[in-house]
């Protein structure tokens, strides 16, 4: 995309409720062009350029590849990739169709989709079944959130009036003196579950962040349990527990699922308040760090919520 330093001053920042000072953008500027002018050199584009070429084109061509698409997942869409679904369906009424859930927007800010084109406003609903969450675990994830979410462009999303279409036991909140008894605890449960019948392929333990994942691999060690340690290919393994950062469990279900080092200063994580810049810029952190709800929700049966003290706030709102 050509832009220079005067365009890249003026350009709006979608999903920022703060602008940066001139100063700030011309230090950035200075960074963004000499990684463009490499990438230029080595014949490389980044995932946003490749999107921005695709509208490009799309725009200029007078027939599109597809009559109509379906987005899954639409909340995870970024700027670049909703420019490219404008352009796919300029010229066709009804021709996309969006399907996502706010409450699992943990991994990018807000922006404007009107501003880019594609205006959904008095053209959605929502939807109120819930077909893979029991009634008790969907019923305590909801609290972490609340009852409607609102985007940019002001749709709403009611959480009220949702019901599941089955029971299952009421989810357990275990806050611990330190990290060693949450890993007997953890492992205690692990056994548990796994003697009632629940394999290891249908367990899946949970950390906030790659940091975390020591712990989350001592209990299950200690469970005797086999296990495997899933990275971005997202590759589970039959008689295996599946261990992973919440962000990588978004999309995977599991019959049994543990939460673990949900402490204080771990969620929300310390070093995003540290960064936020003014009172709207930690708000979004703390919205975007109740991905917590998103790890809770994985689980369809049977869910196991732990820290070690002292525990994170959220915890208050998830027990209420």
């Amino acid at each position: 995309m050509a832009i220079g330093h005067m365009a890249y001053r003026d350009v709006r920042r979608l999903g920022r409720k703060t602008r940066l000072p001139e100063p700030q953008r011309a230090v950035l500027w200075s960074i963004f062009d000499r990684v463009r002018s490499h990438l230029h050199a080595d014949g490389l584009i980044t995932s946003a350029g490749m999107f921005h070429r695709l509208a490009e084109n799309l725009s200029k061509g007078k027939r599109r590849p597809f009559d109509f698409a379906v987005i899954d997942e639409a909340q995870d869409v970024n700027v670049a990739q909703l420019r490219f679904l404008a352009a796919l369906g300029t010229g066709k009424p009804n021709s996309l169709f969006f399907a996502g859930d706010l409450g699992q927007r943990i991994f990018q800010q807000p922006f404007s989709w009107k501003a880019l084109g594609v205006d959904i406003r008095g053209r959605s609903r929502t939807l109120h079944i819930n077909y893979r969450t029991s009634h008790q675990i969907r019923t305590q994830a909801d609290r972490l959130l609340g009852p409607e979410l609102s985007d940019v462009d002001g749709i709403t999303e009611e959480r009220v009036g949702t019901i599941s279409v089955f029971n299952g036991p009421a989810p357990e909140i275990r806050i611990l003196k330190n990290p060693d008894e949450e890993r007997q605890t953890v492992s205690d449960w692990l056994r548990d579950r796994n003697n009632q019948g629940v394999v290891p392929n249908e367990i899946g333990v949970f950390v906030r962040s790659p940091a975390e994942l020591d712990r989350a691999r001592a209990a299950v060690e200690k469970s005797g349990l086999s296990f495997t340690i899933l990275d971005e290919t997202m590759e589970t393994a039959d008689g295996r527990v599946s261990i992973c950062t919440m962000h990588l469990a978004k999309g995977l279900e599991f019959r049994a699922v543990v939460v673990m080092a949900c402490d204080d200063e771990i969620i929300p994580l310390q070093q995003r308040i540290a960064t936020a810049a003014d009172e709207a810029d930690l708000e979004e952190v703390y919205n975007t760090e109740r991905n917590l709800y998103v790890a809770c929700t994985r689980a369809r049966d049977h869910l196991l919520v732990t820290s070690a003290e002292p525990a994170s706030e959220f915890l208050d709102d998830l027990s209420l």
